[in-house]
């Protein structure tokens, strides 16, 4: 049984490959013409472009491999009914349900897959991906991995040790020199928030030490005003998406959240889907067996393809319903997280019970 599954899985693995070659040509073809419209801004190249675009393709790669696995499965499965070698399989005593679960060893496999990539690829690679970019377009901010992020404004050099995905930042310091280039001031704040109504940034535990020749005096404060022309705009382009976070980092920044009783819901929601992601590629490739051509014909591969492309778009739309559900009607983040791979698990197991 081992041959089997090896011959099953080398079939789907093959055709999967080619779906998400086309896929992957396509998508990056779009984001290419979609980043040409910053071509020419500060120091985004061509060559930067490449670069950006080549680091997003394991996100690309992760969001697509529910669709990708469903359709490679069909690709797959339907060549061997046309072929007629599952009714090879079956005159040779292989029951159905064990052709299904050769099919499940291979859905197991790419969820896998899916779990590598989303938690040790796709973070470091979009990090890289949007600090390239950001760098080119703003040229007076560095961001480096270990030290944070640093820009001049004027006179004053500002580190910030952490951007949040609201905007937030963490662990700010301002080193203000004068004309002569000598340092004049240091100021840390634990947090700072943007005030979009005063323009301006409130920071949060600030300690403030000021330099001069006779020596340097420090002072705490709970907070002060500070005024620089780095907005949350400018910020913006460092920002990485929740759904482009690992999980450890998603479930601190969780806890960060409900620690200054903020709204947790779309980070949770963020966090389930990451969780379900995987069951939601083995659902597909299961979802792929009822619709299979029941007639050794050709002509019935393009309608169960159809039908492949159509349930996937369905379920993708199904899933981006949910997670808006969940923000607006304040709906439970893990139920909207797996209702859509749930409903789509009962259907496929209703269908595979019916035509088997």
């Amino acid at each position: 049984m081992r041959i089997l599954d090896f011959y099953i899985a080398r079939t789907i693995l093959y055709q999967t490959a080619m779906v998400f070659a086309v896929l992957l040509g396509l998508f990056t073809f779009v984001t290419v013409l979609d980043q040409l419209s910053d071509f020419g801004e500060g120091t985004y190249s061509i060559l930067q472009i490449l670069r950006y675009v080549a680091l997003t393709i394991p996100r690309t790669i992760y969001e697509l491999f529910p669709m990708a696995a469903l359709l490679g499965s069909i690709l797959g499965m339907s060549h061997l009914v046309v072929d007629s070698e599952i009714i090879i399989m079956r005159v040779s005593g292989v029951s159905n349900w064990r052709i299904v679960g050769s099919v499940v060893k291979v859905s197991i496999l790419f969820a896998l897959c899916a779990i590598l990539i989303g938690e040790l690829v796709m973070p470091r690679a979009e990090t890289m991906a949007q600090r390239g970019r950001a760098e080119a377009l703003q040229q007076n901010i560095k961001q480096q991995s270990n030290f944070g992020l640093w820009m001049r404004d004027k006179k004053t050099y500002v580190n910030i040790g952490e951007v949040f995905p609201d905007l937030t930042l963490q662990n700010i310091r301002v080193f203000e020199f004068d004309d002569s280039g000598h340092l004049r001031s240091i100021v840390y704040a634990g947090d700072g928030t943007y005030e979009y109504a005063d323009r301006h940034w409130r920071l949060f535990d600030v300690k403030q030490t000021l330099v001069s020749h006779s020596g340097a005096v420090s002072s705490i404060i709970p907070k002060a005003v500070w005024k620089t022309e780095v907005t949350p705009d400018i910020l913006e382009i460092f920002q990485i998406k929740p759904g482009q976070m690992p999980l450890w980092q998603l479930n601190q920044y969780i806890n960060h959240l409900r620690d200054n009783n903020q709204s947790t819901n779309q980070f949770r929601l963020a966090f389930w889907s990451k969780i379900v992601s995987p069951l939601s590629t083995i659902v597909m490739v299961l979802l792929a067996l009822p619709f299979l051509p029941k007639q050794t014909r050709t002509g019935s591969l393009g309608r169960s393809l159809l039908i492949g492309i159509m349930v996937g778009l369905g379920f993708y739309v199904a899933n981006k319903s949910f997670g808006y559900f969940v923000q607006v009607y304040d709906i439970s983040p893990i139920l909207g997280a797996s209702l859509p791979a749930l409903l789509c698990l009962g259907i496929a197991i209703y269908l595979l019970r019916r035509v088997s």
